[in-house]
């Protein structure tokens, strides 16, 4: 670690904002705050941008460092402990609409609400305090070795100081597809989102964090109605909602964009349930539905993946469209093989890998079932569609493919799953000779599950 001697000049030529008073005003904003019986601070020196901070940290690499100079920031409090998601933590932002820059506080007191509520704008005495990256995002804290510490409660009425406004907090609208570390520790709204219809609309649909896989936190896929784009919506084992199952709907949600605990991949974190609102239909894109009886004895085409290599399967196609190398390969455990694809340290972003079986006679055979089993591992979006077709031009990108009315199972966010049944879904109107391809769009490193797919069976009459 190391101590950074702040300078006036220096400031101005980084283009630091900074306000030099002896007292704090705000005409800013034009919508009345809530205003208390509480005087506001005073405060010595001068009040800098939370985005200058922010800058200075990525100029010094991330590394964090000690501020001795008498500077401050002034913010908005967007989250909010009340619902347990939060935990002696406070993020504010620069701005109660339209923010630019966000910084997570480090604080060993709970609960932080009844004092810094949501809305809340507090000015932070930066003099002594550590500022620098922890779990991929902008932080504020005490030195405590290479990491940075938490702000003790004793310490936190001097250095974290409230005025009484509280102001109404506008989430910056914003896309999955546009996340970014400019629009970390802000409070954002995505719309028209929904849960994967894997997680809700199932026999027992998700809960927010109470399934057995849980461990510190749950991690559940959130998938755009859009670009198709996912995300996680990431809620403490501790929340106070954490038994309540996903909305099945789609709509939108509002809460403060993170990074995971190891600054894998992007998480999104909700205050309360109160903020989202789920009153739209949902966007799941056709299906094949075949009516009528399925579900016969004998098999028709199997593929249990008991091959050396990937290039040993017959009549298989492994392909990346996109011209990349990531592609399926045979991997094993436990003396049993499966396709596997992952996208993690691939380098690749936008890749898109195809698994498409030979050519599956089904003109001898009626009422057809197709079932698999899949291992979902370390869940950071679901990634992973089955099709099928009856007319394989012998390039996926040229063919026209319907999807399967196959569920592909969620997984851990760190760790591996089990294998879990899909299907059986009915088969028996997709053709006379047909061709199932799985499809893996990795966009590496913010979405790279890794899948294990394992006995493809299809049956029939």
């Amino acid at each position: 670690m190391k101590t950074i001697q702040f300078k006036l000049t220096f400031l101005i030529i980084l283009a630091i904002g900074f306000t030099v008073s002896s007292c704090v005003e705000d005409d800013d904003f034009d919508i009345p705050g809530e205003v208390e019986n509480i005087p506001d601070p005073q405060v010595d020196g001068d009040i800098v941008t939370i985005g200058a901070i922010n800058g200075i940290i990525d100029q010094n690499d991330g590394e964090n460092f000690t501020i001795q100079d008498n500077i401050y920031i002034e913010g908005y409090v967007v989250s909010s402990d009340e619902g347990g998601n939060f935990f002696e933590e406070l993020i504010i932002q620069d701005k109660a609409e339209n923010p630019t820059a966000g910084i997570r506080l480090s604080v060993n007191a709970n609960p932080l609400f009844g004092k810094y509520n949501f809305g809340r704008k507090v000015i932070v005495k930066l003099q002594g305090l550590t500022v620098g990256i922890t779990n991929g995002v902008y932080a504020v804290g005490t030195v405590d070795g290479d990491r940075i510490g938490q702000i003790q409660e004793s310490q936190a009425e001097e250095v974290i100081l409230r005025t009484s406004e509280v102001a109404e907090i506008v989430p910056l609208p914003v896309s999955i597809s546009e996340f970014s570390n400019e629009l970390e520790n802000l409070y954002i709204q995505l719309n028209y989102v929904q849960f994967p219809r894997s997680s809700v609309l199932v026999d027992d649909p998700l809960t927010f964090a109470a399934e057995p896989f849980d461990e510190f936190d749950g991690e559940r896929v959130l998938e755009s109605c859009e670009s198709g784009s996912t995300t996680i919506v990431s809620t403490s084992t501790f929340a106070d909602f954490r038994f309540l199952t996903l909305p099945s709907q789609a709509g939108s949600m509002s809460g403060v964009l993170s990074r995971d605990f190891f600054d894998d991949f992007y998480i999104f974190a909700l205050n309360s349930p109160e903020d989202i609102n789920f009153d739209q239909e949902r966007c799941d894109p056709d299906l094949l539905f075949c009516d009528g009886p399925s579900g016969g004895s004998t098999t028709v085409f199997e593929e249990d993946f008991e091959v050396g290599n990937i290039n040993d399967l017959n009549g298989w196609t492994n392909v990346n469209v996109t011209g990349g190398n990531l592609d399926y390969i045979i991997g094993s455990f436990s003396g049993d093989s499966y396709a596997q694809i992952s996208g993690f340290n691939s380098g690749e972003t936008d890749s898109e890998a195809w698994l498409i079986t030979p050519q599956i006679d089904l003109s001898a055979s009626v009422e057809e079932d197709l079932k698999l089993n899949i291992q979902t591992n370390f869940d950071n979006g679901n990634i992973l569609t089955i099709f099928i077709t009856d007319n394989f031009t012998g390039d996926p990108t040229t063919t026209e493919w319907t999807q399967l009315d196959l569920e592909v199972p969620s997984g851990p966010g760190s760790g591996f799953g089990s294998f879990t049944q899909v299907g059986p879904t009915n088969i028996s109107c997709a053709g006379e000779t047909v061709w199932v391809g799985f499809r893996y769009i990795s966009t590496d490193p913010d979405a790279t599950t890794r899948y294990h797919i394992d006995d493809l069976e299809i049956t029939g009459n």
